[in-house]
């Protein structure tokens, strides 16, 4: 546990709703890092951003451009958003061997997000993303929250919401940071998390100065809702950490960094090996669908077989049939024509079924015996049926 923490530097993923700080927050952490002569890589994936406060690795802008993806799909502000990411997600292989080239002098893995949290959480590009980094660097979510605007009972439970769903789509370990603690302390949140009572107290007295103000409604639907969530999350706070920042006075960042090594030991311990089972049973079940795709086809190939005539004691074997296939021509890519293989090779024979299986089966040992840089196989399954057709 102690060399994979050692060795492989942290990835920090900052998540945050638009105006919780996180931008300020990602350039306070990088000259906090360079004060310490610790310099991170930082990957920006925010492709709408004008300005970016801090120097960057990697920049998803200078891959795509935003403002001709709206023009050219005919895309409001969010989907050009997806679709840059998406676009970006294609090459995610590339930044990963980039990343792996310089490992040694990597000390920390900076990752910038866009402020529309949904376009990254629930797309299938920042699946794509979490899943690289998270494969090869022990990763950390930091969820930037905005503290003054998270005073209210009701705007905490949202938040706490938010991040029980960040934390069950990544599967990654957590750090809830409240910003901005130089306008509000964070104390508030941290009984509220660690207090079940004190969260309904709080509750109970906003709905009583809400009946006092005449606002009506206070005992409500609205009140048994975040009572009966508010019990149901105290479970689900004993799996994050809590850090109170002020990105703009630089308080809060020594504490941010130590939680940080907390979670990389955690995900160590806890989460690497939950990913290293899911990736086999991926696998297993890849493994599975040829041998089942295999079996269709052999047992299809016998029907053939059958099919070709019966064959009693006393009747004689009838010879082999030669049966053209479309597979025995070869497509001409200068006139688009098919043309006839060369007459020296040797035409397939019902009768060869045996050799055939063999084929099959040699090829499928050698197809699971091809893994990529991170254990998978490299041949998909269209490029397998093409590669058992090439040397039927």
């Amino acid at each position: 546990m102690a060399a994979a923490t050692t060795t492989l530097p942290a990835a920090v993923i900052c998540i945050g709703m638009a105006g919780s700080g996180k931008t300020t927050f990602m350039q306070r952490l990088n000259a906090h890092l360079h004060a310490q002569k610790k310099p991170p890589y930082i990957i920006n994936l925010d492709p709408a951003v004008k300005n970016v406060p801090f120097d960057r690795n990697i920049d998803i802008r200078d891959s795509v451009d935003y403002k001709e993806v709206m023009k050219q799909y005919n895309l409001g502000p969010n989907g050009a958003i997806m679709t840059c990411l998406n676009l970006f997600a294609t090459k995610i292989d590339q930044v990963i061997g980039i990343l792996e080239q310089r490992v040694q002098s990597i000390t920390s893995l900076l990752v910038d997000t866009p402020g529309q949290i949904e376009c990254f959480v629930w797309s299938a590009s920042g699946t794509i993303i979490t899943d690289a980094l998270a494969s090869t660097f022990p990763t950390v979510i930091a969820y930037i929250i905005d503290t003054p605007r998270t005073t209210s009972p009701t705007t905490f439970m949202a938040n706490m919401l938010y991040a029980c769903s960040i934390l069950y789509k990544t599967k990654l370990p957590m750090i809830l940071v409240f910003n901005k603690t130089d306008i509000q302390s964070h104390d508030f949140a941290h009984e509220w998390m660690t207090d079940f009572e004190a969260f309904q107290a709080t509750l109970r007295k906003d709905e009583d100065d809400e009946l006092r103000q005449g606002g009506g409604g206070g005992n409500g639907y609205m009140g048994n809702l975040l009572n009966s969530m508010s019990l149901m999350l105290e479970e689900f706070y004993k799996h994050l950490s809590l850090v109170g920042v002020s990105a703009m006075a630089g308080t809060g960042i020594d504490d941010f960094l130590t939680a940080v090594q907390e979670k990389v030991v955690e995900y160590d311990s806890e989460y690497r090996p939950e990913l290293e089972k899911m990736r086999k049973k991926r696998e297993e079940e890849k493994v599975s669908k040829q041998q089942k795709e295999l079996d269709k086809l052999m047992k299809d190939m016998q029907g053939v077989q059958t099919s070709a005539g019966p064959s009693g004691s006393g009747a004689s074997k009838p010879e082999p049939v030669q049966v053209d296939v479309l597979s025995d021509f070869d497509s001409d890519e200068e006139g688009g024509e098919m043309i006839e293989r060369d007459e020296d090779e040797e035409p397939r024979k019902l009768g060869d079924e045996e050799g055939l299986q063999a084929r099959y089966q040699q090829a499928l040992a050698e197809d699971r015996g091809k893994k990529g840089p991170q254990g998978q196989n490299t041949l998909d399954e269209e490029s397998f049926v093409s590669y058992l057709m090439a040397n039927r």
